[in-house]
């Protein structure tokens, strides 16, 4: 599988010029939006993974076989960053997911563990009102028992309501949801 890194951006007039669809991460700081990507792709450092929350403070863009853009965002909820760059995030953000035509899907990343935060059903939210397609994709999965995945579920579904639709266990490290998440990435970018 070929992929690459194609160009950061912070505005967007410096969004790459393509036509090719896209996929946006997005998700809390430190949720694991770096090692998703990196395993659908197989590729140990194509995005850089840190344990340090706020890390990523541009949109990153990625060549996927030529077919297809993902595009990972700065996290979200991270409070050891400055008001200021918070507001530009929350911007930049919204600029990219309301402007961009080629957008044809959100991956919203969520901590299987700790749940939806605030900002993650403030964030759900906003896609549902702005008719963003929007899959939901739980991380950490191997960290819980599937008797505790299920429990987790249930209390989960129910802050959601009956909105949540498309949703994916994920593990990057026993790669657990891979090609269910691939598959609903292809059938949204009509690949």
């Amino acid at each position: 599988m070929k992929a690459e890194y194609i160009k950061s951006a912070v505005y967007e007039k410096d969004y790459p010029d393509t036509d090719l669809p896209e996929i946006a991460f997005v998700g809390r700081s430190n949720v694991g939006k770096s090692s998703m990507i990196n395993t659908l792709v197989n590729r140990k450092k194509l995005v850089k993974v840190s344990q340090k929350p706020g890390k990523t403070r541009t949109i990153n863009f990625f060549n996927i076989n030529d077919e297809l853009i993902f595009v990972d965002l700065p996290g979200y909820g991270y409070a050891k960053v400055s008001k200021k760059d918070r507001e530009l995030w929350k911007v930049m953000i919204e600029t990219y997911l309301t402007k961009r035509s080629q957008l044809k899907a959100v991956v919203l990343i969520i901590d299987i563990r700790v749940g939806p935060t605030n900002d993650d059903k403030l964030m759900y939210e906003w896609f549902m009102a702005y008719n963003v397609p929007t899959i939901v994709a739980f991380t950490k999965c191997d960290k819980l028992s599937n008797n505790k995945i299920q429990k987790q579920l249930a209390i989960i579904k129910k802050e959601f309501g009956d909105g949540l639709g498309d949703y994916v266990l994920f593990s990057s490290v026993t790669r657990r949801g891979k090609d269910e998440l691939w598959g609903i990435i292809k059938e949204k970018a009509s690949l």
